[in-house]
């Protein structure tokens, strides 16, 4: 605490971004601030704190700051190194997923329409996000059916194309095979534009013609289409709020806290129509809630269309994002801290979503706390670990009798899988099926990147997990002592007996099977396996099936020719039980059982 104190001394008068380290330098906290010196001070007064913020000052021992020009560009970099360091008490918005648009493309001269869940300045018009059960394939649809629009992506050039079948059901004019006017073309767009709009008077009347239509002619199904888009076309109406403006665009997003650990609604409004919404769980470590709020949203929309305004909570910090969008997206976001009105009935709503889905998700929130950054404590302290195991690698060997050997790294961070850091690898060095040379390859390979510029995209683990036992162990061993390695610590796990291996002791480690930390060290285990199997079984498709079953002993040529005729592709083989196997002419329930052994025995 004196470096820290000396260094809360010396901080600038000046906005940035500030950095907390625990006493490994593992980067835990990550915050904006418009004045260095008074934020970061604040964390070390005695006055009370938030309980995540007094656990998080527990563990800070030392910290960095990046001084910016101003408020916003703090935001922004502060948002860049939350992405990049993933710091524990952070708000990290995991598995967070866009939602579908349906794009006009305006630059063709007969435009196209799709679906897409990327925005982009092209020229093309967006509509959407649709949500909450619309189906954005059932809106085409109606756009096909109603305005004969063209939904494919085919190039109209001077020399026309045969007609599709879309053509001759009706469904599309065919443009690309000269068979719409222009003109005509253009005003059916138009209509389409409208509806999209959420005009959806032109479509109800054309499909209710069409299926009258289509009764009187006895083509019942064709009716029964028809009569089931009149229907979802009621379910969309039914979504308008009649004391809305039908061309207010508006996200609403409310913030609901117990002070350990909170949630956040979305709702989303377009053209008058709720589209839907969607509820995050947080955990972060922020001093008030207008930090939190804002923190979300900039993340929020970094993979979201921003919308042209955002009802909010009263503390929100208004005018910083306002200017945030401005100067990063080009996009002017007008702020609202509704009061009264329809639009705070809305954020109303929206606040009553967040608390329910608060006091539904503690319990989740703290089971995912069991099973991940509290297992890794408990793993630190059961296997007498150097560190805590922020940081763990986990590495297998995947090959059947040598062939196409593959190697494979997974990351969990805090005891959650990081998989964009995963990385694969194809064994170049070793002959035959030797899994100790193969790790040995694998190890070195991946370990040699420490210490160089490489070490920014591959940072140094506090943990590698072995997939096998004391050999496996003691061959990485050798690489650690080689490569003169230190500051990780090293296990394996063998799967039989689920026992840990570690350097501090001869003897294995048995950690009761209902134990998170051994759930933990399991999840990862078998991470690295199926993600060494996937690689190994793209590779291993592509050679010859043939020569892979001829490795199994009591399967010639009529019984290989059987297998593959019945099953395909390696895969499903792999994948077949032993009765289906069994079933298979020429094989057998004897060599079914053998055929799946060697396969597990393999792989």
């Amino acid at each position: 605490m004196d470096v820290i104190q000396q260094k809360l001394k010396l901080l600038p008068d000046a906005p940035g971004v500030y950095i907390m380290l625990d006493s490994y330098k593992n980067v835990i906290y990550v915050g904006k601030a418009r004045i260095l010196k008074n934020r970061v001070r604040q964390y070390f007064h005695n006055s009370p704190k938030p309980e995540k913020v007094t656990k998080m000052v527990e563990n800070i021992a030392d910290f960095n700051y990046i001084i910016t020009d101003s408020e916003i560009d703090a935001l922004a970099l502060e948002n860049n190194l939350i992405k990049k360091y993933k710091p524990k008490y952070n708000i990290l918005l995991k598995d967070d997923k866009t939602y579908p648009y349906i794009k006009a493309n305006m630059r063709e001269e007969f435009p196209n329409f799709c679906i897409t869940r990327k925005i982009r300045k092209d020229g093309g018009r967006y509509f959407g996000p649709f949500m909450g059960g619309i189906n954005c394939k059932d809106i085409l649809d109606v756009l096909q059916l109603t305005f004969n629009v063209r939904l494919c992506h085919t190039q109209i050039g001077p020399k026309p194309k045969r007609e599709c079948l879309n053509y001759h059901i009706c469904r599309c004019s065919a443009p690309c095979a000269h068979k719409a006017d222009r003109q005509e073309y253009a005003a059916q767009v138009k209509k389409a534009l409208s509806f999209l709009d959420g005009d959806y008077k032109d479509a109800e009347q054309l499909l209710n013609e069409k299926m009258l239509s289509a009764a009187e002619n006895e083509n019942f199904e064709l009716a029964l289409e028809y009569k089931n888009k009149l229907a979802m076309l009621g379910k969309l109406e039914a979504k308008r709020i009649t004391s809305l403006s039908r061309y207010i665009d508006a996200d609403i997003i409310a913030y609901a806290t117990n002070n350990l650990y909170s949630a956040v609604n979305v709702l989303v409004t377009r053209k008058g129509i709720m589209q839907g919404g969607n509820s995050f769980a947080l955990d972060e470590a922020h001093m008030n809630d207008g930090e939190a709020l804002t923190a979300f949203i900039t993340q929020y929309y970094a993979s979201h269309e921003v919308p042209a305004e955002i009802i909010c909570e009263e503390f929100c910090e208004k005018e910083l994002l306002q200017n945030y969008f401005k100067e990063k997206s080009g996009k002017t976001v007008e702020i609202t801290l509704a009061k009264q009105g329809v639009k705070a009935r809305l954020l109303n709503m929206a606040q009553k979503n967040a608390s329910d889905f608060l006091e539904k998700s503690v319990d989740k929130i703290r089971h995912r706390d069991d099973m991940t950054v509290n297992a890794c404590r408990r793993l630190q302290e059961i296997l007498k670990l150097e560190k805590y195991p922020r940081r763990m690698e986990c590495y297998d060997i995947s090959n059947i009798s040598g062939v196409d050997k593959v190697g494979s790294m997974v990351v969990f961070i805090d005891g959650e899988a990081d998989r964009n850091s995963y990385r694969r690898f194809k064994i170049k060095t070793v002959e035959g099926a030797n899994d100790f040379a193969s790790l040995q390859e694998v190890l070195v390979r991946r370990l040699s990147k420490l210490g160089t510029e490489d070490e920014e995209r591959f940072p140094k683990p506090d943990l590698i997990i072995i997939d096998g036992g004391k050999g496996q162990l003691s061959a990485v061993q050798q690489i650690f002592k080689e490569m003169s390695v230190d500051g990780i610590d090293l296990i394996s796990l063998a799967k039989r007996e689920e026992e840990v291996f570690t350097l501090n002791s001869d003897e294995s480690v048995k950690i009761p099977h209902r134990d998170y930390a051994l759930k933990m060290l399991q999840r990862i285990r078998d991470e690295a396996h199926r993600f060494a199997i996937t690689y190994f079984r793209n590779l291993h498709s592509k050679r010859n099936l043939d020569s892979v079953l001829s490795e199994i002993d009591g399967v010639g040529k009529k019984k290989r020719i059987a297998l593959m005729e019945k099953f395909g592709t390696l895969d499903k083989i792999i994948g077949a039980d032993t009765d289906e196997l069994a079933n298979t002419d020429g094989i057998g329930p004897k060599l079914a059982e053998k055929i799946k052994n060697y396969f597990q025995e393999n792989l």
